[in-house]
């Protein structure tokens, strides 16, 4: 089992044979946003035999980044995706997408593995409106591991009630912009669901990568600061877990129970 991070929220999940992308961002500028760490993406990384999607914001829904996966490539969405996104339709016509919808609960087989959705607290709308409104979601790829990605979340109490047991988790521990929301993990917040995940091992991502155009100097410890303050979050909240702080293309093969 092993597992990549390409910044952001988007990792390779390797496991029984099988490789799952995550959330991909292969962008050096989006939006009001550029990429101030790490290169762009090489193009082994959107080779995938599945891709996760965890919500329709553009940062971890982005359409110009799906056109770089295989055409015909499985695409595991929240449910409402599809209507709310009228670029996934063009998507599947055009690139021939399979996309499937998912709401919490739901599971899916990609080859050997099983891929759960389970809930996440966050906004899932497209933004900046976003007409319906579709659950934000984290997922479980369970296989020779149980991994969970998180997508964005906030703490909330049943988290681990909800996620269930897991052997790795992949946690975003901070954002792209000087302030964090609400329905957001920072680094402590991200200890506090690792001490109550209790997993073997664990990877902060969604951190350090993308920073606002002419924002520089505002706050820049939000960006440069979270993954090494969730390794001392973490030691200090849940000394048992193994945490990982990958650099950008950078893997592991974090240690599993089984």
């Amino acid at each position: 089992m092993e597992v990549t991070w390409w910044g952001h929220a988007t990792c390779t999940i390797e496991d029984s044979g099988v490789r799952l992308l995550t959330d991909p961002l292969f962008a050096r500028r989006f939006a009001h946003l550029r990429r101030r760490r790490g290169e762009v993406p090489p193009p082994r990384a959107a080779v995938a035999d599945a891709v996760l999607i965890s919500h329709l914001h553009s940062d971890h829904l982005h359409l110009p980044s799906l056109t770089r996966l295989a055409p015909g490539s499985p695409l595991i969405v929240p449910r409402g995706a599809v209507a709310a996104v009228p670029g996934l339709r063009v998507l599947r016509r055009v690139r021939g997408l399979r996309i499937t919808e998912v709401a919490p609960g739901d599971e899916v087989a990609v080859g050997a593995l099983r891929v759960r959705a389970v809930p996440a607290l966050h906004d899932g709308r497209r933004l900046p409106v976003g007409p319906r409104r579709t659950p934000a979601l984290g997922y479980v790829v369970e296989g020779e591991a149980r991994t969970y990605f998180a997508g964005d979340t906030a703490l909330f109490d049943a988290m681990a009630e909800a996620v269930g047991p897991v052997d790795v988790a992949l946690l975003p521990v901070g954002g792209w912009g000087p302030y964090l929301g609400h329905d957001h993990l920072d680094a402590v917040r991200a200890a506090h669901a690792l001490a109550m995940l209790a997993p073997r091992s664990a990877i902060p991502v969604h951190y350090g990568t993308y920073w606002p155009i002419g924002m520089d100097g505002i706050r820049p410890h939000e960006f440069h600061a979270p993954g090494d303050e969730f390794v001392r979050q973490a030691a200090r909240l849940a000394p048992e877990v193994s945490v990982h702080r990958l650099g950008h293309g950078e893997h592991v093969r974090p240690e599993a129970r089984r």
